[in-house]
């Protein structure tokens, strides 16, 4: 078996770019990521409220069940951001962006 080195592997870097624009595109980024960490939490509030992951009698529950289920809530949002077209990180990727063009 031949195994090729990691370095062959590697898809060849970017054609370079000026300085603003690579700034320009880490600010979108930057903005894209926020967008849709806000997305996630905003989802996972609604998630705890409408009580989709509170704990059921014949389970058990107790003091893990407790614990941990704020994690399984924001993994089950994180997971309806990413499926759902909601549409609300574009629009808050959108008002970021406006807001730190001055448009």
């Amino acid at each position: 078996m031949d195994i090729t080195p990691l370095a062959a592997r590697t898809a060849a870097s970017p054609p370079a770019r000026d300085k603003a624009t690579n700034a320009a595109t880490d600010a979108d980024a930057a903005a894209l990521r926020a967008a849709e960490a806000f997305e996630t939490s905003f989802l996972a509030e609604m998630l705890k409220e409408s009580g989709v992951n509170q704990a059921s009698s014949s389970f058990g529950g107790g003091a893990g069940e407790e614990a941990f289920s704020s994690f399984l809530t924001e993994q089950y949002a994180a997971k309806l951001a990413g499926r759902a077209e909601l549409g609300l990180s574009q629009r808050i990727f959108e008002a970021l962006k406006a807001r730190g063009t001055g448009a």
